[in-house]
């Protein structure tokens, strides 16, 4: 792997995305960061927040819109189906699906669980 210079844009990026509990979108990012950055721009965000993912430093979640999360230990997720939001569900979701593999001779490297439904700020329009 190449060696990357630092960049200062790149480290706000991601510490904007590691701060979020709402799995940004590159567009939240890019609207997070702009008010203080006025010279950044939309096409770094993207640039950056894939780099980040190729370099295993931030998980691209390919939703029906591209979101990041910070967070890379294994973990579920509930995305709402209403207002589209993503967050966090306890747990890590399949230690025992991944034993039952592994006795298989299967050799689990990551899982992704994704839930979903309406969100219960949604729930009672429903």
């Amino acid at each position: 792997m190449a060696i990357r210079r630092y960049s200062h844009q790149r480290e706000l990026i991601y510490q904007t995305v590691l701060a979020s509990q709402d799995h940004p979108t590159a567009e939240m990012v890019y609207s997070a960061l702009k008010p203080d950055h006025p010279s950044l721009s939309l096409g770094t965000v993207y640039r950056n927040l894939h780099l980040l993912a190729r370099e295993g430093r931030l998980r691209r979640m390919p939703f029906p819109v591209e979101r990041f999360d910070g967070d890379l230990s294994p973990h579920r997720h509930f995305c709402c189906q209403r207002c589209g939001r993503v967050y966090d569900v306890p747990g890590d979701g399949g230690p025992a699906l991944d034993g039952a593999l592994r006795a298989a001779g299967h050799r689990v490297e990551r899982r992704e669980v994704i839930y979903y439904g309406v969100c219960r700020r949604c729930l009672p329009e429903a």
